[in-house]
Formats: structure tokens, C-alpha cells, sequence
């Protein structure tokens, strides 16, 4: 249980990190029609992926049944990130360090989530389907639709 606590907490500090660090980034339009515009909520996929994380590291902390589902939701969606922009489907605005930070996170996380290493509720094959289907969605709307 204190490892558990402990890698929770190093995961809550690196996406509250990178969560402010994105937030920081967000530049928000003069006037009302740019707010509609692609290239304004483009900006938010980073920051929903560091939320993930967040969001990970906190049912991880507290032992929430669904801590696996959401490891692997985070893990696939960040990896994803990677994946989707190395084939050129689409033109990552993730800053490098944010890749690289987050690339290692999702390797930890689909570890602890695959694994059940801390003896949580087991993610089953179609939650994992369901987890690698949803990094797909929010991947494709925050930089392709």
C-alpha cells in the first residue's frame, strides 16, 4: 500500500506540473467567433491529457475500483498522441518535453493497469478495448476534427 501511495503521488505531481504548464499556454482569442474555431480547442488536448493523469494518479492513490480503466485510458491516450503524430495522421501541438514526460508516465501507467500490481479491480478485455477506443475519440477531436 505505500508504493502505491507513493508512485500515485509522483503521478499527481507530474500532471499537476505539466497541467499548469499547458494552462500557461492557452491563448485565448479576441473576440466571440474565434472561440468556434479548430485551431482554439486544438489547444486544450495537452492539457486533457495531463487531466487523465491526474485524474489516474488520484483513483490510484485512493484505490478506486475503476484505477485500472482510468491507467489505461491515460496510457493509451498518451501514447496515441505520440503514435498518431509519428505517422503523420495529424500534427501534434504536445511540446516535446510534454511527449517525452508523458510518453514514460503511460509505459508506468499501462504497466500498473495490465499488471493489476496493486491488486485492484482487474481490467478486462473489454474495458481495455473501451480504454484504447476512448484514447482514440479524444485523440482524434483535439487534433483532427
Amino acid at each position: 500500500m505505500e508504493n502505491r501511495k507513493i508512485i500515485s503521488s509522483l503521478l499527481f505531481i507530474i500532471g499537476l506540473a505539466l497541467s499548469i504548464a499547458f494552462i500557461i499556454k492557452i491563448e485565448f482569442p479576441q473576440g466571440f467567433e474565434a472561440y468556434f474555431k479548430r485551431e482554439y480547442y486544438n489547444q486544450f488536448g495537452p492539457l486533457v491529457i495531463s487531466v487523465e493523469l491526474l485524474i489516474a494518479s488520484y483513483y490510484l492513490f485512493i484505490g478506486h475500483k475503476k484505477t485500472n480503466f482510468a491507467l489505461a485510458f491515460f496510457g493509451f491516450t498518451a501514447l496515441l498522441d505520440l503514435v498518431f503524430s509519428q505517422l503523420g495522421l495529424f500534427t501534434s501541438i504536445m511540446p516535446l518535453y510534454g511527449t517525452i514526460v508523458l510518453s514514460i508516465c503511460a509505459l508506468v501507467c499501462l504497466w500498473l493497469a495490465f499488471a493489476n500490481t496493486f491488486k485492484l479491480k482487474g481490467l478486462s478485455p473489454i474495458a481495455a478495448i473501451f480504454s484504447i477506443a476512448l484514447g482514440v475519440f479524444v485523440e482524434l477531436f483535439f487534433n483532427y476534427l
